[in-house]
């Protein structure tokens, strides 16, 4: 073997070995430290790529699981308006039987009408008040968006309630009266109901109109005055439903839509004074009936939403924890296989570092023949 000075190859060979232990040694550290096999691209581009995908879906699942049990709570405040509701039905109920009954005299009934007409005015005020922050839900209008026609939408116009969505289409025009008042009209093709000097609202401020040829109500805010436009509203289901985000895209499966239809007075058909002679309460009968099986069916329908929206929930659920354990499985590192590989690490730099030293020793061995 030739002894050298100026390399020493055994030294150089412990150097490279010692290196790339450290590098080994420091990457487990990392993984350690950090809990994670991928802590940069380098580490795996792949695994990145699929990771973050990973991440971004399971981010928006989350907060489709949050839609969806707002998306309850919606219906649940519905379902406890129509609740009340229902008990004022059974109330109406009775009180049609009594007027209907030949042993009540007029001014009994006269007093059996006026309880009724309160009732339904407090079923008008349950149905207006019943709100989801700030959105109304017994009204008809909840879901509902305003579709404009060939002119545009109303500038001003920031809602519509009352919708039934049997009703046809509409078009409500805006026009100027004075320096302060608006006149609105709204048509079907068939029949038209103008409403004249209509104030206009103060900045911030809104105000409603009523159209009860239609039974609509229009809120109004101080755009209404610069509008003088009209706009189309059309009764389709695209326009009466309302969306719930619960998936990642924007197709049609990752969303839910349901609607709310109006169980005021005016959409169960009720009517005030019906109760002032005997005649008209027995048909009132009839009609209070009919509205009984109209609001049922709305609350069996939030009822049958509320179910799809709980299985819904259950889903998100199983497939959040799914794509966890396959990000999991892509990104995260494996505590007991790095703390082996971190030990083994510790050991070959121990060693290494000796080796090294052995290595420079060895060649002072050529002092002895200068000697």
């Amino acid at each position: 073997m030739a002894w050298r000075i100026q390399n020493n190859p055994l030294s150089l060979n412990a150097q490279r070995h010692l290196a790339n232990t450290q590098s080994a040694l420091a990457k487990s550290l990392e993984r350690l430290s950090s809990g994670y096999r991928i802590n940069r691209a380098a580490d795996d581009a792949a695994g990145l790529a699929i990771s973050s995908t990973l991440r971004a879906d399971i981010a928006s699942y989350k907060v489709g699981s949050q839609n969806a049990s707002q998306a309850n709570s919606i219906l649940q405040v519905a379902e406890g308006g129509m609740d009340q509701i229902s008990a004022m039905m059974v109330r109406l109920k009775e009180l049609a039987t009594q007027a209907a009954s030949s042993n009540v005299s007029s001014s009994e009934r006269t007093k059996i009408n006026s309880e009724a007409n309160e009732l339904i005015d407090e079923i008008d005020r349950i149905a207006d008040s019943t709100e989801y922050d700030g959105t109304n839900l017994l009204d008809g209008s909840f879901g509902l968006v305003l579709s404009g026609g060939s002119e545009g939408v109303v500038s001003g116009l920031v809602s519509v309630t009352g919708w039934n969505s049997s009703t046809q289409d509409v078009t409500i025009a805006v026009a100027t009266v004075s320096a302060t008042k608006v006149k609105i009209t709204i048509t079907d093709g068939g029949n038209s109901q103008v409403v004249s000097g209509i104030t206009k609202p103060g900045t911030g401020e809104t105000s409603q109109v009523d159209f009860d040829a239609f039974g609509l109500r229009l809120t109004l805010n101080s755009n209404i005055y610069e509008a003088q436009s009209s706009t189309k509203i059309e009764a389709d289901s695209s326009d009466t439903e309302a969306d719930f985000q619960i998936g990642t895209s924007s197709g049609t499966n990752d969303r839910l839509s349901f609607s709310i239809d109006a169980v005021d007075s005016s959409g169960l058909s009720l009517s005030k004074d019906q109760l002032l002679n005997q005649s008209d309460a027995r048909s009132f009968l009839d009609t209070i009936d009919t509205a009984v099986s109209t609001l049922a069916n709305r609350r069996a329908s939030i009822g049958a939403n509320q179910n799809r929206l709980m299985y819904a929930a259950a889903n998100l659920s199983t497939t959040i924890e799914n794509f966890t354990a396959s990000e999991s499985v892509v990104r995260d590192a494996d505590m007991a296989a790095e703390m082996s590989n971190f030990t083994k690490n510790q050991i070959l730099l121990q060693s290494g570092t000796a080796m090294l030293a052995q290595a420079n020793v060895s060649q002072q061995g050529i002092l002895k023949l200068l000697g």
